[in-house]
């Protein structure tokens, strides 16, 4: 089950990076696959700023930076 959760992920991914230079998409997969529930919970995070009223972009980025030494950890 948690191989087709994992494919289904990247998949999603990948459809939205559409335009992402390959070499990113790959360090970003990468990091994906190192601590799927680390962007679990990053996409929640997100998702409840947005019920809040926030956009998304706006909600995405306060996700982003507050997380951002971990994410740069996992880029690594």
């Amino acid at each position: 089950m948690g191989f087709f959760k994992n494919f289904a992920m990247k998949m999603a991914m990948k459809s939205q990076m559409k335009g992402v230079p390959q070499a990113q998409q790959d360090l970003i997969l990468a990091a994906i696959e190192k601590n799927p529930e680390f962007f679990e919970n990053i996409a929640k995070e997100i998702e409840q700023k947005v019920k809040e009223g926030k956009s998304k972009t706006a909600a995405s980025m306060e996700v982003m930076r507050k997380h951002q030494d971990e994410m740069r950890k996992l880029m690594m």
